[in-house]
């Protein structure tokens, strides 16, 4: 059944970037494994949302998607770059549909046989804000495909070699006339037997049992770059599943799943937050103490100053990832108004509203003056 990913991140066909990247960040916090107690289902559907953000924020896949749906995106970037997650069958323009019918490529030269790229993996990574403003390094277990090392990769046993497969005679392919409205057509596909690889394996390994891999967990170190947001993806080449055979390892596609902050909020390179200052403070002027991410910064709060002010500290966001330098550091200030006040410190304040000329509630007398009033 086809996907709608608009519906799936809850926004309308033209939905601005902004818009959908607000709702990305929405639905990835509900379904976070965090969240959701490791709920499968919202797992699967917290990777479906992750996969219509990616789509849908790139504009060259937004419109493929757009006009074909989620069928056209159907391996968009196995061969020669285009979308990280999906390849496409004839991204290489009308040379690889002549290929596809008549076996051979632009310059006429037959398709080059041999082993099988592995396929490509994915997985989710909890990183902390701190983690993705300023990067991390993390050890990653990932349970794949590795290559034997009984055969080697080669999937034959100890002492023993594959064979060219006499179906195809090692071409990897075999080849069928048809007639057509143009005449007689050659056609070639994969042949059934060797499966493309153009050899056979008379005696297989019996670690592998002749595939040249077997599952093992895999542990490695990645490094996470500095200012990374929430739903990135990091393409770690050649670290996917083994290929058959000895064929080449894929790729893994790292989803990166950002745990949100108590204190502080981003927009793009920039970090928001809030300072709360006494009413004294507001008024008179301070020099208060805030912690950022980097330390503590003495923030000057003017005289005067009002609730939603913002101090701006330049160099305190987050870091480009793709460049130079780091936002800013976006600081609103609240006003607390004390509401435990002593009697000396209502009288200050009542003795300073008689002085500004306003006017303020009448003080709340004792029970004690209540009952002399009732009764005097």
């Amino acid at each position: 059944m086809s996907v709608d990913y608009y519906s799936l991140l809850g926004v309308s066909e033209d939905a601005s970037d902004d818009d959908i990247k607000r709702a990305y960040r929405r639905k990835a916090r509900e379904l976070h494994p965090d969240r959701t107690g490791g709920d499968a289902e919202a797992e699967s559907r917290f990777k479906e949302v992750t996969r219509a953000y990616e789509v849908l924020r790139d504009p060259e896949r937004r419109r493929r998607y757009d006009r074909f749906g989620p069928e056209g995106m159907d391996g968009m970037a196995g061969g020669g770059g285009g979308d990280p997650f999906f390849g496409g069958a004839f991204a290489g323009g009308f040379g690889d549909i002549f290929d596809a019918f008549f076996g051979a490529d632009q310059a006429g030269r037959r398709r080059r046989s041999g082993p099988t790229r592995g396929a490509d993996a994915e997985m989710v990574v909890d990183l902390t804000f701190r983690e993705a403003v300023f990067g991390a390094r993390r050890d990653i277990t990932v349970d794949g495909l590795v290559t034997c090392s009984a055969c080697e990769g080669s999937g034959a046993r100890s002492g023993t070699t594959a064979m060219r497969c006499p179906d195809c005679q090692g071409s990897g392919e075999v080849r069928r006339v048809r007639q057509s409205i143009l005449g007689q057509v050659m056609t070639a596909a994969p042949c059934p037997r060797c499966q493309g690889s153009g050899e056979v394996i008379p005696s297989p390994c019996p670690e592998c049992n002749g595939e040249g891999r077997k599952a093992e967990k895999k542990t490695f170190t990645i490094d996470v770059p500095a200012g990374v947001d929430h739903g990135s993806t990091l393409r770690l080449s050649g670290r996917g599943p083994a290929g058959p055979h000895g064929g080449p390892p894929g790729d893994l596609y790292v989803h990166l799943a950002v745990h949100p902050d108590d204190r502080f909020e981003r927009e793009g390179s920039d970090l928001r937050s809030t300072l709360h200052v006494a009413m004294t403070q507001a008024a008179l002027g301070a020099v208060v103490s805030f912690e950022t991410l980097d330390g503590t910064e003495e923030l000057t709060v003017p005289a005067g100053t009002q609730t939603g002010y913002v101090i701006r500290v330049k160099g305190r966001g987050v870091p480009h990832v793709r460049g130079r330098g780091r936002g800013d550091l976006m600081v609103m200030v609240a006003v607390d108004t004390p509401g435990d006040l002593t009697k000396e410190q209502e009288e200050l304040l009542r003795k300073l509203a008689s002085e500004r000329g306003e006017e303020v509630a009448a003080a709340s007398e004792g029970l004690l003056s209540r009952l002399r009033s009732a009764f005097g």
